[in-house]
C-alpha cells in the first residue's frame, strides 16, 4: 500500500484529500477543502490545513499539488488568479517525494478515474481509443489539456490557452470584446476573462447592466436569456477551438466549476450549434462525443493518478489504479 497526498489549488477553492493505492485500487479518505483567498500566503494555505485537523504530517509516499498556473520545474506557480506564489520550498508536506503540475494535467489524468463513471453526455460519438483527449473548463478561468496516449501509457499535457486572445465575430460581440476591454484594462480579452465565472459577470453586465455575481446570475436565468445563450455561444466555440487545436478523436471532456453549478450552459442548443459550426471540420466535430464531468473530486483524483504512475516510474512496485 502506498499514501499519497492530493491537492487541487484553484482560484476559489483549494482541496486536500488523503489517497491510499492498494492492489490497483485507488480510495480517497480524509479530504478538506479550503476558500484559496483566504489564505494570505502558500504557507498559511498550509498552516489553514493543519488548524483544520487534517493529518498532514504523516509519512506520505508523494505528494503532489494541481494547481491552477503554469508549473516552474515542478516545484513553483504564479497563481495567476490567487494574489500569492506557490513554492514547494515554503513548506513541510511530510512527504519522501513532492511535486506541483498543472490543474488541468490533473483534469486529464480524472478522465482515466472513476469519477468518468456519472459524466453526463452532451453529445453521443465514437470515440478513438487511441486518440487524444480534449479537456477544457470555465471556472475563475479556463483550463486546458490534452490527454495523449504514448505506448500504452498516457501523458498529460497542460496549456495556457485560455490566455490567448478569444475570437469575437461580428459588430454585437465587438461591443462586447471593448466592454471587457474597458472594464478590465486589459489590452486584449482573453479566453479566460470570457469563458469563465468572471466572464459571466461580465457578459450579464453588458446585456443587463446588472452587476451580479455568477451564482446570483445562474439563479435568475433561462434557457431563452441572452446572457445564457450568449454564454453557450461563447463556451461551444472555445470548446470547438480546443477540439480542432488538438484533434481530440478520443473525446471532449470539459470540467470547471461553471458548467458544474449550471450546466444549461452547455445544454441549451446555441451550445453545440456553436461547436459543429466549421465549414471544413464539422463532420469530425458533429461525430466527436463530448461529455460534461462535474464531479469536484476530478482534480484530487488525477493528481493522485500522477502520484501512482511517479512512483511506479521510479521503481516503487505498486499496480496501476484509476
Amino acid at each position: 500500500m502506498v499514501r499519497i497526498l492530493a491537492a487541487d489549488i484553484g482560484g476559489t477553492h483549494s482541496r486536500f484529500a488523503v489517497f491510499k493505492a492498494v492492489s490497483g485500487v485507488l480510495d480517497m479518505g480524509e479530504a478538506r477543502w479550503l476558500a484559496s483567498r483566504e489564505a494570505t500566503s502558500f504557507a498559511h494555505l498550509i498552516d489553514q490545513l493543519r488548524e483544520s485537523g487534517f493529518a498532514l504530517d504523516s509519512g506520505f509516499d508523494a505528494a503532489v499539488l494541481a494547481v491552477a498556473g503554469p508549473v516552474v520545474d515542478g516545484t513553483r506557480c504564479r497563481l495567476p488568479n490567487v494574489p500569492w506564489d506557490l513554492d514547494l520550498g515554503d513548506v513541510e508536506l511530510g512527504a519522501d517525494r513532492a511535486c506541483l503540475i498543472n490543474d488541468f494535467a490533473a483534469q486529464a489524468q480524472a478522465c482515466r478515474s472513476r469519477v468518468m463513471d456519472h459524466a453526463r453526455i452532451l453529445q453521443p460519438g465514437q470515440a478513438n481509443p487511441d486518440g487524444v483527449v480534449g479537456i477544457i473548463g470555465a471556472g475563475t478561468g479556463l483550463g486546458h489539456a490534452a490527454l495523449i496516449p504514448d505506448r500504452g501509457r498516457w501523458i498529460a499535457l497542460a496549456s495556457e490557452a485560455g490566455h490567448m486572445a478569444f475570437p469575437f465575430t461580428g459588430s454585437d460581440e465587438a461591443e462586447f470584446e471593448a466592454f471587457v476591454r474597458r472594464e478590465t484594462g486589459r489590452g486584449c480579452a482573453e479566453a479566460d476573462v470570457v469563458v469563465s465565472g468572471p466572464g459571466l459577470r461580465l457578459l450579464h453586465a453588458h446585456l443587463t447592466g446588472q452587476w451580479l455575481s455568477p451564482a446570483d446570475i445562474s439563479a435568475v436565468i433561462t434557457p431563452e436569456s441572452p446572457t445564457a445563450r450568449w454564454f453557450a455561444r461563447f463556451y461551444g466555440r472555445a470548446c470547438r477551438n480546443w477540439a480542432l487545436a488538438v484533434m481530440s478523436r478520443g473525446g471532449l471532456v470539459i470540467g470547471g466549476g461553471v458548467a458544474a453549478r449550471n450546466a444549461l450552459f452547455v445544454t441549451i442548443p446555441e451550445f453545440l450549434d456553436e461547436f459543429r459550426s466549421c465549414s471544413t471540420h464539422a463532420d469530425f466535430l458533429c461525430t466527436l462525443p463530448v461529455r460534461l464531468n462535474a464531479d469536484d473530486r476530478s482534480g484530487l483524483y488525477g493528481a493522485a493518478i500522477h502520484g501512482v504512475q511517479w512512483l511506479a516510474d521510479e521503481g516503487v512496485p505498486i499496480a496501476p489504479c484509476l
